[in-house]
């Protein structure tokens, strides 16, 4: 149909060969409402809604909309004919361990589907799987809560108090409150590999090399292409965004993406791990590398015996641990000699981190493990004593809480909890932007907000913000709609 009657829809796709683009634009206009709904082919994608002052002007407006994208190479489909792209899957093998001895593993829990996302903080250890379930539990194993998102989690990373999932509907979602939410929506010919998030802007690396940057407004800020393909790794700071890929790491300028350094490592990059000055990378050929941040030059390298899926370190790497895919784990010094070697005691890990003596693991078989890296427990374990493995269960009654595409209403502020503050939507040069309505705010600063409960007019209550480096606010805490 042609957008240019009430009450029609015209719907674009855009579907380039090689790993190229796939993505639709749909123009809905009825009356004075014009909807448009975008996103990757075969996913329900987002959607936008603008009320004209008259039918004419919704029709042109959208007749305007859809010429762009026809000039850009969309073409007229129909939806549900082409078939959603592949997303990748990391293809995995696990071999048996060749260490003497099993890691004294204090707990286990199986997440029911292979994981690769992993977090731990002072409170709670969060585990993502690729059946799209995030799962967190305190560090005795007990489970609290599940989130329930639409699609397989990719990596979890938490930017200081915000725990975010990168997930294969292209979407990352805020995990910080009850209601996830979608924060940022990646464009829909980037294959997620893996992401970072520091303050508020969103690092993107991906099956093609490539590395894109989007500010807290969802806007893409630049991209990047990198020497290497299968871009596992990247790691941002304040100094640079360091993005691992098949022909080692480079480092990019936070601000426009100028190259500082480029380090072909050992093996092409599978994973990556950041502390105050150094990156480790673990590689396909059996080592971790620690490069310096500022140059880029290999200080230590750490020998496994088999490529190395994962790796963390314990505060300031003081020790640096790794997984590699002979379900085996390993503990170094700062500079390279190994102090242990041990069986996982079931699968390769994934990813790994450390904590308060701790190594906790995502394991091939989607489990998620904590084992005693204490060195009493290590000594214990290589003569041949292990605690007796706990196997966690999910408790009945677990919490479930699914991605928020409304939310719950207060009709004052004094409903409220004490302190709340109250923001309000507005429509600034076509966008809707996100502004605080309370007193003791700049008011002049942008809101990072979820765009899915966006609407011009709108005001809301959130529990706190706070003010992040790049000049915006970040909602902590739950979000409710003012009646």
């Amino acid at each position: 149909m042609s957008a240019g009657s009430a009450g029609s829809t015209t719907y674009l796709e855009l579907s380039q060969e090689g790993g190229g683009a796939h993505k639709f634009y749909e123009v809905t206009v009825d009356g004075l409402v014009v909807t448009v709904r975008y996103g990757r082919i075969g996913a329900g994608g987002q959607s936008q809604t603008t009320t004209f002052p008259s039918a004419e002007k919704a029709q042109a407006a959208a007749a305007k909309k859809v010429g762009e994208k026809v000039r850009r190479g969309y073409a007229p489909a129909v939806a549900g004919q082409r078939a959603p792209r592949a997303v990748t899957r990391r293809q995995v093998a696990s071999a048996p361990s060749t260490a003497r001895a099993v890691a004294p593993v204090l707990w286990r829990f199986a997440t029911g589907s292979s994981a690769f996302g992993i977090h731990v903080d002072g409170e709670r250890c969060w585990v993502g799987n690729q059946a799209g379930d995030v799962f967190t539990l305190d560090h005795d194993g007990n489970t609290l809560a599940r989130f329930s998102l639409p699609d397989g989690v990719k990596c979890l990373v938490a930017d200081d108090f915000w725990i975010y999932a990168g997930c294969d509907d292209g979407k990352v979602y805020d995990l910080s409150s009850k209601l996830p939410f979608a924060a940022y929506d990646i464009a829909a010919d980037v294959d997620i590999f893996w992401l970072d998030i520091h303050e508020g802007v969103l690092d993107v690396s991906d099956r093609e090399g490539r590395l894109t940057v989007i500010d807290h407004e969802d806007e893409h800020q630049w991209s990047r292409r990198s020497q290497g393909e299968h871009a596992w790794m990247v790691r941002a700071d304040d100094r640079a965004v360091y993005h691992g890929h098949h022909r080692g790491v480079t480092a990019y300028a936070p601000d426009g993406g100028g190259e500082l350094w480029h380090t072909s490592t050992r093996g092409g990059v599978l994973f990556g791990w950041q502390e105050d000055d150094a990156v480790y990378v673990g590689t396909a050929h059996k080592v971790v590398q620690r490069l310096s941040k500022g140059t880029g030059t290999i200080e230590v390298t750490y020998a496994c015996d088999s490529a190395v899926y994962s790796c963390a370190t314990s505060p300031g790497g003081q020790f640096v641990f790794a997984g590699d895919a002979a379900s085996s784990v390993y503990c170094f010094d700062q500079d390279g000699t190994r102090l242990w070697k041990l069986g996982t005691g079931g699968g390769s890990a994934l990813s790994m981190q450390y904590h308060d003596e701790r190594l906790y693991l995502v394991t091939t078989d989607g489990s998620l493990v904590c084992v005693d890296a204490s060195e009493a427990a290590v000594s214990a374990a290589q003569q041949g004593t292990v605690p007796v493995v706990r196997d966690v269960k999910l408790a009945a009654a677990l919490p479930t809480y699914e991605p928020a595409t409304a939310v719950a209403a207060v009709t004052t502020v004094a409903q409220a909890p004490a302190g709340a503050v109250v923001v309000e939507c507005v429509k600034e040069a076509g966008r809707i932007r996100v502004h605080v309505v309370s007193e003791g705010y700049d008011r002049a600063l942008n809101v990072q907000f979820p765009r899915a409960i966006r609407e011009p007019g709108a005001r809301y209550v959130v529990d706190a913000l706070h003010t992040a480096a790049g000049g915006f606010y970040r909602v902590r805490g739950d979000i409710r709609r003012l009646l």
